[in-house]
Order: structure tokens, then sequence, then C-alpha cells
């Protein structure tokens, strides 16, 4: 016999295929970009904070420097970023976009923008702030969560 579900599991049900179907659009847009999560992961993050080392942008992704070299050496070879000398630090090097890396960027950016527009245009100010204080709300939860797992 199948149990009735409670209004919380119904909307955690929501959120679950909400979860699901934005994943499958990222996955679907980057693999037309030729990226993989990670890789883009790594290119929001250095749109973010500018050219900036590796060492950063490992801490920033919460891997390892070894993964995070894995990712640059990747989006190198695929002409997306360059290594630049550090301008105080001979050991490091800067992580910087290629001009084809920028550009890239600028179409990702366009994609997202899209995306929320297409999502959160409808809605009134007052729905939106509701939904966006009900999602901060639900995430920090989630975090402290989280964190009790250890």
């Amino acid at each position: 016999m199948m149990r009735k579900l409670h209004h919380d599991d119904a909307v955690f049900d929501s959120v679950l295929e909400l979860v699901i179907l934005l994943n499958e659009d990222m996955e679907q847009g980057l693999g037309a970009l030729g990226l993989t999560p990670s890789r883009a992961h790594l290119l929001w993050e250095l749109r973010r904070r500018g050219p900036v080392a590796q060492q950063a942008l490992a801490a920033a992704l919460k891997i390892t420097p070894r993964a995070v070299t894995g990712l640059v050496d990747a989006l190198v070879a695929s002409g997306l970023v360059t290594r630049e000398p550090h301008p105080s630090d001979r050991r490091a090097a800067l992580v910087t976009f290629t001009a084809r890396g920028e550009s890239l960027m600028v179409h990702m950016a366009h994609d997202h923008e899209a995306i929320a527009h297409a999502l959160f245009g409808p809605m009134s100010k007052d729905e939106l702030d509701a939904f966006a204080g009900a999602l901060t709300d639900v995430t920090h939860r989630l975090r402290a969560h989280l964190a009790t797992r250890g």
C-alpha cells in the first residue's frame, strides 16, 4: 500500500524534480559547448575572480591542487585559458582567459540570463521576493544539516 505524501514530502519531490531538470539543461548546454560541469565551474570562478593562481581556484572549488591542474590543463588544451607568469611569485602562474574563453563566457552568461528570465520573469516582485527568501532559508537549513553529518 502506498503511503500518502505529506505536504513537505510533495514539496521536496518538486524540489528534486527541479534539480533534475536544471541538471539536465546544464549538462545539455555544457555538452554542446564541449564542457564538463567541473570545467564550467572553474570558468565561472575565473570569471568572478579575474586572473588567479591555481591554488586560489582549488580553494574556491574545494578540490585538490592536482585536480585543478587537470582541469586547467584541459581548458588550456581547448584554447579557453592560458597560464601567465605571476607578477610577484615566480613559482606561481595566473590562469587567464583567452579571447576564445572570454567569448565563451559572454555566451554562457547570456544563456544564464535567458534561463533566469524564463523561470522568474513571469513572477511579480512580491512572488520573486518570497521565493528568494524561502530559497535562502532552505539553503541555510540544508547547509546546517550537512554540517551536522560531518
